[in-house]
C-alpha cells in the first residue's frame, strides 16, 4: 500500500490514529522521563503526605510524599523498556524457529511443533511466575519469564506464513537458479513475512505490558522504590477507600495502553490486508 493511500487510511481510522498518537505520547515520555519528571521516582516529601492535585504536584502524592506524575512518567519507562526487551527475544526465537519449521518441513517443523505445542499446555501467566519465582523477583528475570513463555505464538504464525511462501512462484525460481537455502530465506521469505511479525508484535506487546503489570502487582517485577504501574496499582489499593485517585492513575493509563496497542495492531492487520478492512 502507498504513502498516500496509507494516510487516507488513518484519517478514515480516527480510533487508531487516536491509538497511534497515544502510544507515541507514551513513548515520548518514558524516553524523555528525565525530563518530563518534575521529581525523580523515589525522592520523599515527609511533608507533603498523600497530597491532592495542586500546581506544585500535578496528580497530586502518594503515602512516602512521592510525586504520582513522576512516578507514572518513569513507569512508562519501566513498562516499554521490558516490552522492546520481550519482543527483541521473542523475535529471534519465534522468527528464527518459524522459518526453520516452514521452508524445511520433515522433522525440523515436527519437532519444533510438537516443542511448540507442549509450551502451550502451559497457561502464559503461570508459567511466568513459576520462572520468576525460582529466579527470584525482579525486572530482569520478568523479561527472561515473558520471553520464554511468549515466542510459541510468533512461531507459530511464522510457520504458517512460511509454508505459504516458499511454495510462491519467486521462491521456485530463486531455488530453479541454485540459491542457497540461507539466501532464499533471507532475500525472499523474511521480507516478506515482516507485516505479518509486526502486526503480530504490536498485539503481542498489550500482552507483555499487561502480564509485567500482573507480576508487579504480584511483587515478583519492578522492586521497590523503582516504580512500575502493577506497583503502583498495588501500591494504592491499600488506600482505595481513602485515596481511590491513587488506584485510578496507573489503572487509565494501563488500560488505555494496552486498549491502544490492541486498536493499533487491528489497524495495521487491517492496512496489509484490505480484503479483511473491507470485510
Amino acid at each position: 500500500m502507498g504513502g498516500v493511500a496509507a494516510l487516507r487510511y488513518w484519517r478514515g481510522h480516527p480510533i487508531a490514529l487516536l491509538a497511534l498518537l497515544y502510544l507515541i505520547a507514551v513513548a515520548s515520555a518514558a524516553i524523555l522521563a528525565p525530563v518530563i519528571a518534575p521529581y525523580r521516582y523515589d525522592a520523599q516529601d515527609p511533608a507533603a503526605v498523600l497530597q491532592p492535585p495542586s500546581a506544585k504536584h500535578l496528580l497530586g502524592t502518594d503515602e512516602l510524599g512521592r510525586d504520582v506524575f513522576s512516578r507514572l512518567v518513569y513507569g512508562a519507562r519501566v513498562s516499554l523498556s521490558v516490552v522492546v526487551q520481550v519482543e527483541l527475544l521473542e523475535v529471534l526465537i519465534g522468527v528464527t524457529l518459524g522459518l526453520l519449521a516452514g521452508y524445511f518441513r520433515g522433522r525440523w517443523d515436527a519437532l519444533i511443533m510438537r516443542f511448540t505445542d507442549m509450551m502451550f499446555a502451559f497457561p502464559d501467566i503461570l508459567l511466568a511466575i513459576l520462572i520468576v519465582a525460582i529466579l527470584g523477583p525482579g525486572l530482569h528475570n520478568v523479561f527472561i519469564a515473558l520471553a520464554l513463555t511468549g515466542w510459541p505464538s510468533l512461531a507459530r504464525v511464522v510457520r504458517s506464513q512460511t509454508l505459504s511462501l516458499r511454495e510462491r512462484e519467486f521462491v521456485e525460481s530463486a531455488r530453479a537458479i541454485g540459491l542457497s537455502h540461507t539466501r532464499i530465506i533471507l532475500r525472499y521469505i523474511l521480507p516478506n513475512l515482516l507485516p505479518t511479525v509486526l502486526v503480530a508484535v504490536t498485539v503481542d506487546a498489550a500482552g507483555v505490558v499487561l502480564a509485567e503489570s500482573a507480576l508487579s502487582f504480584l511483587g515478583l517485577g519492578a522492586q521497590p522504590p523503582l516504580p512500575s504501574w502493577g506497583r503502583m496499582i498495588d501500591d494504592a489499593r491499600q488506600l482505595m477507600r481513602s485515596q481511590p485517585l491513587l488506584l485510578v492513575y496507573p489503572a487509565v493509563v494501563l488500560s488505555l495502553t494496552v486498549m491502544s496497542l490492541n486498536f493499533l495492531g487491528d489497524a495495521l492487520r487491517d492496512l496489509w490486508d484490505p480484503r479483511r478492512g473491507r470485510r
